[in-house]
């Protein structure tokens, strides 16, 4: 196919092509719906590749009959041949751009992408129909040895890229085919890029860093979407070289630095039913693997039991993420995690191991304005009333949005020397007394 295009001499910049002369009527629904099946309706009855040049230059001959395209106008249609064939279908420049960050398909002409931490709509591409985002996503996942059909209506999936697809069919989905994919990150993000971008301050960043060379066991919360995992990232670049780190994910995502690393991902039922790996065998595996630093991706089960013990157990230096609103809800959703386990175990008693194992709670928030920010490092500081009590370390205010929808606020850091400050001092690291001295 490659070679055919080239053949047409036809050097397309995909970018431009969206501002061409006439785009709007090369865009006819008509011509490309009609185009974008009589191919593909092709294909499938033939079920060759034999003379495939020809019959797509017939087609395409056939179809733009009667409409005055120009030459960069005709390379496009073959490109997006191309993409049906070979690629993903319409999705394949949303994938290729490397500033967009997750695209989500609600429907044919439902297309979202999101952009500098906005979600916009893409008018610029659609499908042909329901039947056409399935086809696609059965394309791009069959590589894995996953499929999607009535009798399996939804998959999780990680892209040979890294990225990750989730699609969900009827009956589950009662609008038609849903599709999310999170793209993966080839520029790793870094503690510099955080300070350049505002996302937190000189005096946080070293205070988490040498959190993290301390070996406290840290938990970073926040929404959908919020930077969890990019932090969790970053923090993790601040292991010493020679520590054992095992790593255990649903999808792996994390991409640390260090030269001796395990990753381990679960693993979903097969055809049958069988052979589930879930985060928490993994978790409970992880003991027997001599680890230095466990990091769970995020924890959202029945596994929250499994990490804390390990905690508590001399695994000390743990890192992993929660969906959460705020420290205080991290901590309350803990609880509610090992009550699910099946552990007849007191409140009280869960509450002292979360106490015991937990040091410091992060909480990251994507603004308004779709710049991600750490929004509060709290502390354990233990019990009042029989609750748990976090003190917040260093936080953020929000004061303002102004015209443009930029959020204005201020960092703060509250006057007081926190406890897990004597832990630090215990381990050597006294390089934070020009902050809480």
């Amino acid at each position: 196919m490659k070679k055919f295009v080239d053949e047409f001499e036809v050097k397309v910049d995909k970018s431009f092509l969206r501002d061409i002369p006439d785009y709007e009527a090369f865009q006819n629904k008509v011509l490309l719906d009609e185009l974008r099946s009589k191919i593909i309706q092709r294909i499938i009855d033939n079920n060759t590749h034999d003379n495939f040049e020809a019959i797509i230059k017939k087609e395409v001959e056939t179809v733009i009959e009667g409409y005055n395209l120009s030459t960069a106008e005709i390379g496009y249609l073959y490109n997006l041949i191309d993409n049906e064939i070979s690629g993903s279908g319409p999705l394949t420049e949303l994938l290729d751009d490397k500033l967009i960050t997750e695209i989500m398909v609600n429907g044919p002409n439902e297309i979202y992408i999101e952009l500098d931490g906005k979600v916009i709509k893409d008018d610029s591409i659609s499908f042909i129909n329901d039947d056409h985002i399935i086809r696609t996503v059965q394309r791009m996942i069959q590589p894995l040895g996953r499929t999607i059909d009535t009798s399996s209506p939804m998959v999780d999936a990680r892209l040979k890229d890294g990225s990750r697809l989730n699609a969900v069919i009827a009956p589950l989905s009662l609008k038609g085919p849903v599709l999310t994919i999170r793209k993966f990150k080839d520029d790793l993000a870094n503690i510099e890029d955080f300070l350049r971008s505002g996302t937190l301050t000189p005096y946080m960043a070293r205070f988490l860093e040498a959190c993290v060379k301390a070996k406290l066991n840290i938990i970073i919360c926040g929404g959908t979407g919020s930077g969890k995992t990019t932090l969790l990232n970053v923090l993790s670049s601040f292991i010493n070289e020679d520590e054992r780190i095992i790593t255990i994910e649903d999808a792996a995502e994390l991409r640390l630095n260090q030269k001796h690393v395990i990753s381990l991902e679960t693993r979903l039922t097969n055809y049958d039913g069988e052979g589930e790996v879930t985060v928490r065998d993994l978790v409970i595996n992880s003991l027997r693997m001599r680890p230095d630093r466990i990091i769970v991706g995020e924890v959202r089960g029945k596994e929250a039991l499994d990490m804390l013990q390990a905690m508590n157990t001399g695994h000390s230096g743990s890192l992993s993420t929660m969906h959460a609103n705020s420290p205080s809800d991290a901590l309350n959703r803990l609880e509610t995690l090992i009550l699910m386990a099946g552990m007849e175990i007191p409140i009280k008693a869960i509450r002292e191991y979360i106490e015991n194992a937990i040091d410091v709670v992060v909480q990251v928030e994507r603004l308004a304005d779709g710049k991600r920010k750490v929004v509060s490092i709290c502390e354990i500081t233990g019990f009042k009333d029989d609750i748990i009590e976090v003190k917040e370390i260093f936080g953020f205010k929000q004061t303002g949005i102004l015209d443009n929808e930029e959020v204005i606020g201020e960092f703060i850091m509250h006057d007081y020397i926190p406890i897990v400050y004597k832990k630090l001092r215990s381990h050597g690291i006294d390089s934070l007394n020009d902050i809480f001295g």
